[in-house]
Parts: structure tokens; C-alpha cells; sequence
């Protein structure tokens, strides 16, 4: 356990939690099974869900490879969140004179995993801790596997709240509004459709857990359009999701459905990350590769993409805002607007009906 420095304020941890990525092309294999054996992934027993993950994670290994080889042979995820802990701290720092403050990184289904992040926060020995998912909008496969799992495992001291989700928080919108203002200066006077793209989820998630993911989506996505001054959803903007992989009904209109839309109309597309607040597989390959060829073959154009928000200070600004937020507060609780109406899997909700 580190020594604490005299005369110094409170000692608070921010946990900041992602999904994670490999490192490299070895450690594609073990996160994609780390991926799939979830149950907030796949919700069958282990018995069955653990085969079925060494199963699918052996299947997708070569193809998922291809895809990362692409950004040099791993995920940029890590390093970007890094960055972002980095740009937090010094944030809090300039807010919260006096305190000693630190940002962890603690990832899902790959390194730093959360087992190795519980042990770190502990021996920093907080009197405080906020946990802060950079998942934007709350689901059940993001948001509540990553704090679940966190709780199971921190056995450290601190008094610790949470920030459950913050879809329509002042900075993360405006950091997005103006990443979008500029790659659309860059159109011209051609016609373009801005399509905020989610990661998708099945549709029976919503319908059948009460997850308020799809509902927090489309909050961000109305606060970008009127920041944006788009007018009505449909013509100069859309939603739609990405991602999507096996049987089910998922979340639509797809993403590929929306380019096909926008060739129909015989306009060009910018495409935004509305979920994902830092670059990894989903934009530099989904969106920046296979989206790109599908618009072209289309013949979509022009085809555009706002990054994501990174560590733009309007963005690390909101973070910072959730922190210090929090630290003056109990549980559980959005920063910003959460939840327009009852949600079962929404924590804050669940946490007021037990009280």
C-alpha cells in the first residue's frame, strides 16, 4: 500500500472502464472468448456458454485477425483510454486543488482486466472512488457487465458511487457537434445526411430486460441534431446501428441499411460514433473500411466520418463534471438526464425502489 502524503486532501480514484481489445494478434483468441463467455453476452449457462465461447472464439479468430492487422495487429483502444485517464487527471487536478487524485483504466474482456485494476485501486487505499463507464448510454452488455463484475471482484477501502450513464452530457455533445461541424465544412454545398451510428444490441434486450440502451441512443442523437440545428430526423439525419452479429432481431435500421437509404436519396453520408467515445475495430475498420465500400459501391458520395470524441476538452470536460459530480453524492445516478421513463435493468431506478 503506497504511503499517503502529509498535508495532502482526500485520496480518489477514478475507475474508468471500456471493453478492452488484444494487444496483438496472439491475444485475439482469448478476448474474443473472454467476449463470448459472458453472460451478459451470451445468457445461457456456462456449462453451455463456455463450450460455445471456445467455439465461436476459435471460428472468428482468422477473420478477426485480418480485421486488427489493419491497425497494425491490435486494438488502439487501450492506449486511447490511457490517454484519456491522462488527460482526466490532469483536469481534476487543475478542479480539485489539494486532493490527490488518480485515473485506472480497468477493461472488460482484455488487459488491464478488472482482477488486476481491484488490486491496483486497493493499494492505492482511496477515500474516495467514482466509477466512470465510457460507455455513454447504459445497456446490460456494456455498462452493468463491467460494474457488476467490478463489485464482485474490489474488496479495497473507499466510498464509492457510480456514474451509470450520461447520453446527453453538455460536453460530450458538444465535442461531437464539433467534430461533425468540420468533416461537413468539408462537403461543401454537397448533400450530405449525418447517420449517428450505436453499437447494436438484440431487440429483445429492450423488450424483455427493460434495457434502456435504444432510449438513451436516440436521446443523444436528438441533443446532437438540435445542437446541430438538423431539423426533424430523416432527411438531413438518421439513427442506426452497427455491429451486428447472429440470428436475432437486432436494433434498426441497421447502419448498412442507412447508407443504402441515403444512396436511394442520392446524398452523401457522414457517419458519427455515438456510442463510442474512443477509436478502435468498430470505427477504423467497420466504419473507415467495410461502410466506406459499401458506400462507394453505391455509389454514396461524398462518404465522411467525425471521430470519435477522444480527448477533445470539451469531451474531457464532461468527465470531469461527472466526477466531481458524483463525489458529492450517494449511489447511483446518471450525469445529466438518464432515463426518460421506467426501465427494469436501469441501476438508479433499481437502487430507488429498494430504498
Amino acid at each position: 500500500m503506497s504511503g499517503r502524503t502529509e498535508g495532502a486532501g482526500r485520496r480518489i480514484a477514478v475507475v474508468l472502464f471500456n471493453l478492452g481489445g488484444p494487444d496483438g494478434p496472439a491475444d485475439v483468441k482469448p478476448f474474443l472468448f473472454n467476449l463470448f463467455n459472458d453472460p451478459a453476452i451470451i445468457g445461457l449457462p456456462g456449462f453451455v456458454r463456455t463450450p460455445l465461447a471456445r467455439l465461436i472464439s476459435s471460428r472468428r479468430e482468422n477473420s478477426a485477425q485480418a480485421n486488427y492487422a489493419l491497425m497494425g495487429g491490435g486494438s488502439p483502444l487501450l492506449p486511447g483510454t490511457r490517454a484519456q485517464a491522462t488527460a482526466l487527471e490532469a483536469r481534476l487536478r487543475a478542479e480539485l486543488p489539494g486532493e490527490e487524485i488518480h485515473a485506472f483504466v480497468c477493461m472488460r474482456y482484455w488487459r488491464p482486466l478488472t482482477e488486476q485494476v481491484a488490486a491496483e485501486v486497493a493499494a492505492f487505499a482511496p477515500d474516495e472512488i467514482v466509477l466512470l463507464p465510457l460507455y455513454p448510454q447504459f445497456s446490460t452488455t456494456t455498462t452493468e457487465s463491467s460494474l457488476k463484475l467490478w463489485r464482485e471482484t474490489y474488496r479495497g477501502p473507499g466510498r464509492s458511487r457510480t456514474v451509470c450513464c450520461w447520453p446527453v452530457a453538455d460536453g460530450w455533445i458538444e465535442a461531437q457537434a464539433r467534430a461533425i461541424s468540420a468533416r461537413l465544412a468539408e462537403a461543401g454545398d454537397a448533400a450530405v445526411r449525418v447517420l449517428m451510428s450505436a453499437h447494436g444490441i438484440p431487440e429483445k434486450l429492450v423488450s424483455g430486460k427493460g434495457d434502456p440502451y435504444q432510449e438513451q441512443v436516440e436521446s443523444t442523437c436528438a441533443a446532437l441534431a438540435a445542437r446541430l440545428d438538423l431539423g426533424p430526423r430523416g432527411d438531413r439525419w438518421d439513427v442506426c446501428y452497427q455491429s451486428r452479429v447472429g440470428p436475432l432481431k437486432w436494433l434498426g435500421p441497421s447502419t448498412p441499411e442507412a447508407i443504402g437509404k441515403a444512396a436511394a436519396d442520392g446524398v452523401g453520408v457522414l457517419l458519427t460514433p455515438v456510442a463510442f467515445v474512443s477509436e478502435h475495430i468498430e470505427t477504423l475498420v467497420e466504419l473507415d473500411v467495410e461502410y466506406a465500400e459499401l458506400a462507394h459501391g453505391l455509389g454514396v458520395a461524398p462518404y465522411l466520418r467525425a471521430p470519435a470524441a477522444g480527448v477533445a476538452p470539451d469531451f474531457i470536460g464532461a468527465l470531469a463534471a461527472a466526477v466531481t459530480e458524483a463525489l458529492g453524492r450517494e449511489g447511483t445516478a446518471p450525469h445529466g438526464p438518464g432515463c426518460r421513463k421506467d426501465w427494469k435493468a436501469c441501476p438508479c431506478q433499481t437502487e430507488r425502489r429498494a430504498a
